[in-house]
């Protein structure tokens, strides 16, 4: 299971990556050397408050959306959601989520 500062800087990546920046831009943005963000993104080093404030406002993101970690669930927690959606499905449920996957694996 990941830590706080785990998934905190895995988000921070993941933002940063899909807004096009490197870590040394945005590092050079919010006023910090590119060593200490990695560490930040790795999990290793917690993010000050003045930093979080810099980087929210850098990525132009909400505070919320930073610390939305739904989506880094690991293998087994989706493999236990899934497992527990379909529990409780009904056979033809089931067989739509199984066409969907099916056409979202095509797609691939």
């Amino acid at each position: 299971m990941s830590t706080l500062k785990e998934n905190l800087g895995k988000r921070i990546q993941e933002i940063r990556k899909s807004k096009n920046l490197t870590q040394e831009k945005l590092a050079e943005i919010i006023g910090i050397d590119t060593p200490n963000l990695s560490n930040i993104e790795r999990g290793k080093r917690f993010v000050s408050a003045e930093t979080l404030e810099k980087i929210i406002k850098s990525l132009d993101v909400r505070e919320k959306d930073l610390f939305d970690f739904e989506h880094l669930k690991s293998k087994d927690d989706l493999i236990n959601s899934i497992n527990t959606i379909l529990n409780e499905s009904d056979i033809n449920e089931i067989e739509y989520y199984y066409r969907m996957m099916n056409l979202y694996r095509e797609s691939l």
